[in-house]
């Protein structure tokens, strides 16, 4: 009763800021819907194309949420306690959070569905957008690497779900001579697989006038069932085929192998996706993936809701566990940077005014699009969260990877709802898998668009060759042998959260300087500069503390390198930012009208 408790207050919380603090927001950024978005009057069928609110609400939750709501909280949670979790999950995105994603959507929409890097060119400096698109585009590396291997770790291995032990492979667990293996690895590649294919063609019926968006959804969202459903008869275990090629190689190493062949194929399904038309694939999949998504969340609300009624589920994790965890990592600032998406995220500015801005068919819809999504994930996250709590503290499963967490929590929610326990996890990690795709592909597309901006590459040459760079630089981080027994993906993730955390920053701060030179409007400190300072320390102290921790192991390791310069760049940034606000105000322009 306590977890439908925590669960039901959750959702009451996000609901009334949504209704209040979101309709404040409406007002103060002045939405209106009298002149045409850049989607409209821009439209070139390619990049800007014009879509309803409901499937654009759908694809833009999809690409924001990924791996972050739940990775994240799973891991803060085994850190300091699900309840320092959950206060940030709600506190930080309803008033900053929430208030960045609308924000660079409005933003962007203002300045003709330009990124937000140009915003800072314009308000900022050259300097500071020369900087900002560097450091963005390095922070785009970095998500694409941590979810490329998150995805493709899912692809191998198996959970037996009797022990609650999961395995590296296949193998492994069969001759680890446990029971019956419950769930493998496999059967999401299958299904996965599957899913992929289905927006192609749900895209091309739609184009060619033989079906309506609408139509398309009834005929494919059971294809996506029945996907879900073959995966489990029809497993793709590509550690088996790996040991039948190199039969000397230990189940441990072959699993090693399957998981970089699994990230190589994965980071050319993200270069081919990313110069494909919008209503090829990002459309149709972001209208299967939302609906997929919201699946995912009602099923595990409406099973919370029965088993917290019934009395069957009960919180088994300590609230709290301390300010610093077993690896020394103290609760400020390292709670804030682990938890990333669920509650902040800079990574929402480049998909709101990177993508989502270019298809905005009206301004009103920037508050379900942009506000009322990060409420959405934010209930993601604390559904996830929920699945740890599940756990006890003893359970092998929290020493697991949290994908098995989520699913393993989630099959019991849906359990509650009769669906039987195996069909259940490969729904789970579906879903998990679903919110990764989109991001994969639109990071890798606005790496693109941001190359081209950079070194002026317009055209079909630019676009392939922005492509192949922001796509082939993360096959030197998945190639590379990560440390044993810790995935890729592990290590990527501070650094991640890190850079995305000073990516909002940023952006907030970008938002708050636009806002001020244009307006001189007090309450642009209270909306958007208080949480970029938040965001800025906490960011900044992490990745300080990363510094000095690999500099005190006399570390060779990039990820160090990597924050030195991620820091340095956030540093001069912020200079040209105070340079920013200091001088003459901009002569009265309509900055808070349509484009």
């Amino acid at each position: 009763m306590e977890m439908l408790a925590i669960v039901l207050t959750s959702a009451v919380l996000l609901a009334t800021a949504y209704a209040t603090y979101g309709r404040l927001l409406a007002r103060l950024f002045l939405l209106n819907d009298r002149t045409p978005t850049p989607a409209v009057s821009q439209r070139d069928g390619v990049d800007y194309e014009p879509c309803d609110t409901g499937p654009l609400l759908s694809q833009h939750f999809s690409a924001i949420a990924a791996a972050g709501p739940i990775v994240g909280p799973i891991l803060a949670g085994n850190m300091f306690g699900w309840l320092p979790a959950l206060l940030w999950i709600l506190g930080g995105s309803i008033f900053i959070g929430g208030v960045h994603d609308f924000a660079a959507l409005v933003a962007s929409v203002r300045h003709r569905a330009n990124s937000i890097i140009d915003v800072v060119r314009v308000h900022i400096s050259q300097r500071a957008y020369l900087l900002f698109l560097v450091f963005v585009w390095m922070a785009l590396v970095y998500i694409v690497v941590a979810f490329t291997d998150i995805t493709a770790n899912m692809f191998v291995g198996a959970l037996d779900l009797q022990s609650g032990k999961p395995y590296a492979s296949v193998a492994q667990a069969r001759e680890a001579g446990e029971g019956a293996i419950l769930v493998q690895a496999g059967s999401v590649a299958t299904s996965s697989l599957l899913y992929l294919m289905l927006p192609i063609v749900m895209g091309l019926l739609v184009k060619s006038g033989r079906l309506t968006m609408s139509q398309a959804t009834l005929v494919f969202v059971p294809l996506v069932i029945l996907a879900i459903l073959a995966g489990p008869l029809l497993p793709l275990n590509l550690d088996d085929v790996v040991r039948s090629f190199r039969p000397e190689l230990t189940p441990q190493e072959a699993a090693g192998l399957a998981v970089r062949c699994w990230d190589v194929f994965l980071l050319l399904y993200c270069a081919i996706a990313s110069v494909t038309p919008m209503w090829l694939l990002l459309q149709p999949r972001g209208q299967l993936g939302g609906i997929f998504l919201y699946a995912a969340l009602g099923a595990g609300a409406l099973g919370l809701i029965i088993g917290g009624l019934t009395g069957a589920q009960e919180i088994r994790q300590p609230a709290f566990k301390g300010w610093v965890d077993s690896a020394g990592n103290s609760l400020a600032p390292f709670l804030f940077i682990t938890v990333a998406c669920g509650a902040c995220s800079g990574f929402h500015a480049l998909i709101a005014s990177g993508t989502t801005s270019k298809q905005l068919s009206r301004e009103a819809s920037a508050k379900p699009i942009g506000y009322g999504a990060m409420l959405l994930e934010a209930m993601v996250a604390i559904v996830s969260l929920c699945c740890l709590m599940l756990l006890a503290p003893d359970s092998p499963l929290t020493k697991a990877s949290p994908n098995f967490i989520y699913a393993n929590g989630i099959s019991e929610f849906l359990g509650f709802v009769g669906l039987p326990r195996q069909l259940g996890l490969t729904f789970a990690l579906m879903a998990f898998n679903t919110f990764v795709y989109d991001t994969l592909d639109v990071c890798t597309r606005l790496g693109r668009f941001i190359l081209q901006e950079l070194f002026r590459m317009p055209g079909t040459l630019g676009r392939w060759l922005g492509t192949l760079i922001t796509a082939g630089a993360p096959v030197f981080f998945v190639t590379r042998q990560s440390a044993p027994g810790v995935p890729l993906w592990k290590q990527f993730w501070g650094l991640f959260g890190a850079s995305n955390q000073l990516l909002a920053a940023l952006t907030l701060l970008s938002v708050t300087v636009w806002l001020w030179r244009t307006r001189r409007a007090a309450w642009t400190f209270l909306v958007t500069g208080i949480g970029a300072v938040l965001m800025y320390v906490m960011s900044s102290w992490a990745l300080f503390t990363m510094i000095r921790a690999g500099w005190d192991k006399r570390q060779s390791d990039p990820v160090v390198w990597i924050a030195m310069l991620l820091l340095a760049l956030a540093v001069a940034m912020l200079f040209e930012a105070i340079a920013a606000l200091l001088r003459r105000p901009e002569p009265q322009q309509p900055a808070l009208q349509p484009a």
